[in-house]
Parts: structure tokens; C-alpha cells; sequence
């Protein structure tokens, strides 16, 4: 998967995938641990009916709404709810509903989950529908950031886990906050308050009242600030325009605000996902830093303007913020809840503002050491993250523009705006530092409906243009109404050079979640990189295989059928019978996709090296270096794992070493997959620089690595060691600073030219995050990075295999 946010959940609308967000959520259950479900200041669980369909329910679905306390949107891509029996048993399991969206600011947000056989009415039209059949009288209700289930069956074990937010239990609920709310029934819901007061305490918070669904457009009962609504002769513009709301900061003046008959021409039109429509005034004001345009919310309402309309849009000021606040992403300046009065049709677009070299400037970000730039003021002539800002909304457009990051499934491609800026030897865009993220990049999506099906090096030609929206996946975008044409720049996969016959050539090569259950091509396209790129080395550490059952959460760890079935597509290729080594990991404790354990594999050509087996290797054995006097030095267990229990393997794939012989020389292999980067702030968001929080638990893997090869080495400084692959941070990072420390290893990756270190692009950027190393005994070692996935739009996995061979 992708080892910055694996496939990601981007804007309100969820795609397929998997979040790796901060959660940081910190509270107190009565005297219990101050760990979760603290009194929120914003999403909470504000209703919950178990009766519908029941015997005289007024309604003939269960629903749960969630209500917000804050000033801003608060997004729910990659949350849900769930709900636990009122007295659980051991078997008990907590039932998910994922949720898609966001709960608007002071508003509320509705999940439709069981239909009785009874009830008088429909609900309002929900923003998330679910199957949960919820008891009428006894229930535990919580809001938690994954959709993964819940594994707590007390209120104790339950308060300590930071996944969830709030818990709403009530009846004779054992999981709850405080006491449980009193008063459900198969004709009352129990709820909060219209200020969705929260004490932590269910018995004070909830009370029985008839329910009153309400969702995320207003549409139900008991709204309690609904927007103002122009009369169709109210036809004068309010007060305030565009660029007043915008102001000349990240976030709103006027935040909170609800504001009256907004004038702007509609300029683009967004009718999936995050619905909405973009307004922008032709009549801007002369403040470069004031954008004159915002994004109108419709909640899960299709919008019913079209390009061309000059509206008026009476509505609530909120600042959506992608991603949640904690994780450090830009808010979107948006109106809410909007109601809106079409004066005219078809009228000019703005014109829209060229995207170049010459208008985005070089520098990125301003910076705040240890703070936040949100309330700064913007300086669009200095910083390419101020300028974007300043557009925020408005239409833009590039013209002839190359492809740095090829096209993936969400109809997402990136572009430079600056060619000359850090380009790569096969036409992308290196990364060459945390001060350098390259200013140039810039993402487009298409609304078109027209596919993309560009790669790196290929050219975006003619104009494409749309509104300039933000996201927390990948930050700035083109929403492209229209799109350019792209012409092939003629990228093909690279092919390494064959080993010789007295060489012993060691690659690694992340195959992103390989499992049983992959179509065959997959296993088969594998294959023949393996047979044909990378000209079937002599040894091969996999990254991410996944067990038997691949992310079915079952219990199974044994991924003997994943490898064979791999080295059966291998042969079918034309390649050597391969044999394998691996240490299956304990059920669900290395990370990656839950349930599908994922793990490093050795494959090898019995042909060529001899695999040298010490029993005793396990989960959770650690593997030490044994002195052999004047023979050198041997594992005391091969294959082993590097001292699996230390507090730096959490939640983390654990070393595998190996040792083999090549032609009677001894040869040590230490495979990798270090900690991914989910946590870490945006290279794009308010904090400036990003905290990199991922890099604490990489920076203690390598200290690891590196202390078992010091040790290694002291006692035969002879030996030759190779460590290598997905360490899932740079060449000049702190982790990698760590691993070669004293001088036990050298990073091959420093020895290509700085417009090839790459074997992974992620938002635009070619970056360095697979690694081989090698000990100093190891003689002018040849080296590549062989590219033939994460250029391509069509890649078997996200990341670039590479290869060393040494005699």
C-alpha cells in the first residue's frame, strides 16, 4: 500500500481504502484514564432511536444523528458509527456503519440503519445509511474515528481506546459515559440539547423526547438555526461579497456567521461525492489576497444550479477542514446549508487566472516554527501556498504541462507548473529535501468525465481549467471542467542488467498486499517483473505479503499459499523454482491492512545460493549474533527477527534476517518494512514545517537495525551485510541518519545522481523511500532502481523494485 496514506478516503465521499490519520483524542470516562471521550467541542453523538418499525414507532427506521458544536465542518471521511447489544457477552461483537461527508458547523448529520415492520413515516433523506438493528430500550451508541470494529466490552476498556470520540449508552447499558440516558422507547429517542451539550455523563446529557431526525441540509425536524431565505423579490445583493468573507487569512472573518443574498456567477458544478457548486463574484475587489470565489455545501443534496447561473446564496459561514483539525490540514472557506435564488442564466465566466512559472512563486510555505499559519495574513507574492490561498475557489487554468504523478483511480492526475524545477532523468519531479517540496506541483481532477490515463513524463496539452478547490490528499487541485489532451512522452519500464555468473545480485520489492484473493494478473504481471526487470535475482525480499486469507480478520497468520502461488507465477514466467523463508507474524500486531497480517518473505534460487536454516526462529524470539572465533560469526537463528518485543516493532512489521552462502562466502540479509508515515502533518497544511510524528518509531527501528548489525560486524568485521527495503522515509532523513550511523552502511541510493533517487512518487513528487545498504566489505557493489510501477498509471503495486550485485 501507500506508505504515506494508504488508498485514501478523500474529501466527504469515501472511496474504497484506509486512513492513517492522528487520532490524539484525549478524555476521561468519570475517574477513568484520561484517554477518550472527552466533552467534545465538536462532533457528537446527538440522537439515537432504536424503536423504528416497532409496534406504534412514529418512524420506520432506527437512526443515530451526530450533531456539531464547532465553528467548522467536521469531516467523517474514514469514521463511523457503531452499536454494541445493552449487555454484552464475550461473543458480542460492535456492529460498523461507515459514514461518508461531514457534520456542518452547528449543525447535525443523519445515519438511517434498520427498517421494522411497523412505524408511520419515512426519515429525512440520510446522509449515511447503514443495516444496524438497534434494541428500542438498552444500547451503546459510539462515534469512532475507523471503521474497523470495535474489540471493547466494558466502559473501563472502552474509555481507553483513542479511536472513539463519544459513546452515547442508554437503558442498562454497560458501555456508556457516566450513567446511561434513561427514557428510550419504541416512540421516544433519546437526545441532547440544541447546543449538543456534552458533560460526559449520558444520564445528564440525554433525555427521552419524541425523536426528531434532522440531517446535514436542515431537512427534518427541530432545526434550530435554519438559514435565512431570500423571497424571490428579494433580489438585492446582502452586504457582504465574496472577498468580504474570504478576508485575507486562512479562515474567515466571518466564520460562524450566517450571511444574506451572496451574489457570484456559478462556475463549476460538483453533483458526486462532496456535493456542492462553486460561486465566484465578476466584480472583484482590488486585494490580491482576498480570493473571489467559495465553494457552496449542499450537504447531500444534488445541486440544482448549472454553470452560467448568477445566483444569490443566503447561508452559514464554515471553515471545512479535510482530514479533521488534528491532522493539520488548510480549512476551505464554504457557505452551508445554503438556500439559494437564481436571478439569470447563462451568463460569462470569470476569466480564469493562469497557474505558471511566472505566477506561482518558488518559495512554499511561510514558517512558524512549532505554530500554526492559519491567522497569518496571506503574502501571495511570496509563497506559492499563499498565492493558491489567495485563489481559493476562483477559476484557474494551465496550459501545456508535464505529468509528474501518473493518473489514478479517482480521475487524479499531477502536473508541474515549473519544468525546470528538480526534474527526474524520465520527466518527473525529485524531492531533494524537507526545505525544497517543489512549489510547482499542481493536481488536477476532472469533472469532465472524461478518464486520464496519463504517466509520468507524458504532457498535459491545451488548456485545462476549472475552479481551485483543496483537499487534504495532496492539497491544491484543478477541478478540471476542462481538460487538455495528454500526448505520451514514451515512459517505458525499465530492465536491469543481468547479473554475471560470479556475481550474487539481492533486490527487494514491496508488492503491495499481495494476497490469494488477487486476480491472477497481478500474481502474473509480479512474475514477470521479476523474471524480466529484475532478471530473477539470485535473492528477493518481499514486502507486504499478506496471509491466506488475505484482509479477512480470521485469525489466519500462515501465508504459504500467497508465496506458492506467487512462485508458481514466477515459473510460469520463465523463471527459477524459487524457495522461500518467512516468520509468520502474531494474528493482527504488525499493522498494514487489518486482517491481512502482512509480512517479509525471502525467495531464493536454490541453484544459485544455499539458505543456511537454524531452528528456533519465531515471532517472538529475537536473533543475536554468535562469534565463531577465527570462523567469524553465524545467527543463532536463521531466519530470525531483530529483537521482535522492543516497544519499536508496535503495531510494526519486524526485521527478518536471513543468512545464506553464495560460492561458500557467507552472505547476511536484514529485509525491512519500516514504519509507514501515516500521522504525520501535511507538507501542505497549516503547520509550517509539519510535525513528523511517524518518524519518532522509524528513527527506533533503525537504531535497532543498527545496533544488531554494529554487533554483527564487531564480531566479524568481515562479514558482509545487506540491508534493504521498504524503510518508508528519505535518503536524508533522521531514520536513514540513524541506520548508517558510524559508518556500518552505506546508502546506494546517494550514490545515483540526484535526478534518479527515487523508487516511489507520492502528490507529484519522485522520492526516495525503498533503500539498499550494504556493509563495507562489500566491494563496488552494482546498484538500480528499476522503475516500472509508480510512473505508470497502470501499476501492479506503488512502489519501484531495485537490485545490487557484488561478486
Amino acid at each position: 500500500m501507500s506508505s504515506h496514506i494508504p488508498l485514501s478516503l478523500r474529501g466527504r465521499a469515501a472511496k474504497v481504502g484506509l486512513v492513517a490519520l492522528p487520532l490524539g483524542i484525549a478524555g476521561s470516562l468519570i475517574a477513568l484514564p484520561l484517554t477518550a471521550q472527552a466533552a467534545s467541542p465538536d462532533a457528537v453523538i446527538s440522537e439515537v432511536y432504536g424503536g423504528g418499525g416497532n409496534s406504534g414507532a412514529p418512524l420506520t427506521h432506527d437512526f443515530v444523528e451526530l450533531g456539531n458544536a464547532g465553528n467548522g465542518s467536521f469531516d467523517l471521511s474514514g469514521w463511523s458509527v457503531q452499536y454494541l447489544s445493552g449487555s454484552p457477552s464475550a461473543s458480542t461483537k460492535w456492529q460498523v456503519t461507515p459514514l461518508t461527508g461531514a457534520i456542518p458547523a452547528g449543525g447535525t448529520y443523519l445515519i438511517q440503519e434498520a427498517k421494522g415492520t411497523a412505524g408511520d413515516a419515512a426519515l429525512p433523506t440520510p446522509d449515511a445509511t447503514g443495516t444496524i438493528s438497534m434494541s428500542a430500550t438498552s444500547g451503546t451508541i459510539a462515534l469512532v474515528h475507523s471503521t474497523t470494529a470495535l474489540t471493547c466490552l466494558t466502559a473501563e476498556d472502552c474509555a481507553a481506546d483513542g479511536s472513539i470520540k463519544d459513546l452515547a449508552g442508554f437503558g442498562t447499558a454497560v458501555v456508556r459515559e457516566g450513567n446511561p440516558a434513561t427514557g428510550a422507547g419504541n416512540t421516544t429517542s433519546v437526545s441532547r440539547d440544541a447546543a449538543f451539550t456534552d458533560t460526559d455523563d449520558n444520564s445528564a446529557d440525554f433525555t427521552g423526547s419524541a425523536p426528531s431526525p434532522r440531517n446535514s441540509t436542515g431537512e427534518g425536524s427541530g432545526d434550530p438555526s435554519p438559514s435565512p431565505t431570500p423571497s424571490p423579490t428579494d433580489t438585492a445583493p446582502g452586504s457582504l461579497r465574496v472577498h468580504d468573507i474570504q478576508g485575507t487569512t486562512r479562515v474567515s472573518p466571518h466564520n460562524g456567521e450566517s450571511v444574506t443574498n451572496v451574489p457570484g456567477v456559478v462556475t463549476g458544478v460538483r453533483s458526486t461525492g462532496t456535493k456542492g457548486y462553486w460561486i465566484q463574484d465578476p466584480d472583484a475587489d482590488a486585494n490580491p489576497a482576498t480570493s473571489e470565489a467559495l465553494f457552496v455545501y449542499t450537504g447531500s443534496a444534488t445541486p440544482v444550479v448549472k454553470v452560467g447561473d448568477l445566483v444569490l446564496v443566503s447561508a452559514k459561514v464554515s471553515e471545512y477542514c479535510p482530514g479533521g483539525q488534528s491532522g493539520g490540514a488548510q480549512s476551505v472557506t464554504e457557505l452551508t446549508n445554503p438556500k439559494a435564488v437564481v436571478l439569470s442564466s447563462g451568463n460569462p465566466l470569470p476569466e480564469a487566472e493562469a497557474v505558471d512559472s511566472t505566477t506561482l512563486p518558488d518559495a512554499y510555505a511561510p514558517q512558524v516554527q512549532d505554530g500554526s499559519i492559519e491567522s497569518l495574513e496571506l503574502t501571495p507574492d511570496k509563497y506559492a501556498l499563499d498565492w493558491l490561498e489567495s485563489r481559493e475557489g476562483m477559476l484557474v487554468q494551465i496550459g501545456d504541462s508535464r505529468v509528474v504523478g501518473a493518473s489514478n483511480a479517482y480521475n487524479e492526475t499531477w502536473i508541474t507548473t515549473k519544468p525546470q524545477q528538480n526534474p527526474s532523468y524520465r520527466g518527473g519531479t525529485v524531492l531533494t529535501g524537507y526545505a525544497d517540496p517543489n512549489s510547482g506541483r499542481l493536481l488536477v481532477t476532472s469533472l469532465t468525465g472524461d478518464k486520464l490515463q496519463a504517466n509520468v513524463g507524458d504532457t498535459l496539452t491545451g488548456t485545462t481549467s476549472g475552479p481551485l478547490d483543496y483537499s487534504n490528499y495532496g492539497g491544491y487541485s484543478v477541478q478540471a471542467t476542462k481538460l487538455g489532451k495528454t500526448v505520451s512522452g514514451g515512459l517505458t519500464p525499465d530492465v536491469a542488467k543481468p547479473g554475471k555468473a560470479d556475481e550474487l545480485s539481492v533486490a527487494t520489492y514491496n508488492v503491495e498486499n499481495l494476497a490469494p484473493s488477487d486476480p491472477q494478473r497481478k500474481f502474473d504481471r509480479l512474475a514477470q517483473a521479476v523474471v524480466k526487470n529484475l532478471a530473477t535475482p539470485d535473492i528477493l525480499s518481499l514486502e507486504e505479503i499478506q496471509d491466506n486469507s488475505g484482509a479477512t480478520d480470521d485469525g489466519t497468520v500462515a501465508a504459504d499459499k500467497t508465496v506458492a502461488k506467487f512462485v508458481d507465477a514466477i515459473k510460469a514466467a520463465g523463471g527459477p523454482a524459487y524457495d522461500w523463508r518467512s516468520i509468520d507474524p502474531v494474528n493482527d500486531q504488525d499493522g498494514g491492512q487489518p486482517g491481512g497480517n502482512i509480512r517479509i518473505v525471502y525467495l531464493f534460487n536454490p541453484e544459485r545460493v544455499t539458505f543456511v536454516d537454524r531452528p528456533g526462529g519465531d515471532s517472538a524470539t529475537g536473533v543475536q549474533a554468535v562469534a565463531e572465533g577465527k570462523k567469524g560469526v553465524r545467527l543463532s537463528v536463521s531466519p530470525g527477527r531483530i529483537n521482535p518485543t522492543s516497544s519499536a516493532w508496535k503495531s510494526s512489521r519486524k526485521p527478518l534476517v536471513g543468512e545464506f552462502t553464495f560460492r561458500g562466502e557467507q552472505v547476511f540479509v536484514v529485509a525491512n518494512h519500516f514504519n509507514s508515515k501515516g500521522g504525520d502533518q501535511p507538507t501542505h497544511g497549516v503547520f509550517q514545517p509539519p510535525t513528523l510524528s511517524s518518524e519518532v518509531q522509524r528513527t527506533a527501528q533503525a537504531k535497532e537495525v543498527n545496533a544488531f548489525v554494529s554487533d554483527l560486524l564487531s564480531k566479524d568485521k568481515k562479514a558482509k551485510v545487506v540491508v534493504l527495503g521498504d524503510l518508508n522515509d528519505y535518503q536524508f532523513s533522521k531514520p536513514l541518519a540513524t541506520l548508517t550511523s558510524g559508518e556500518i552502511l552505506t546508502d546506494l541510493i546517494n550514490a545515483l545522481p540526484a535526478n534518479e533517487r527515487y523508487s516511489y512518487v507520492y502528490d507529484g513528487n519522485s522520492q526516495t523511500l525503498d533503500h539498499i545498504l550494504v556493509s563495507p566489505n562489500i566491494k563496488k557493489p552494482s546498484y538500480e532502481v528499476v522503475h516500472i510501477n509508480a510512473e505508470f498509471y497502470d501499476q501492479m503495486s506503488d512502489h519501484d523494485p531495485q537490485v545490487v550485485r557484488f561478486k
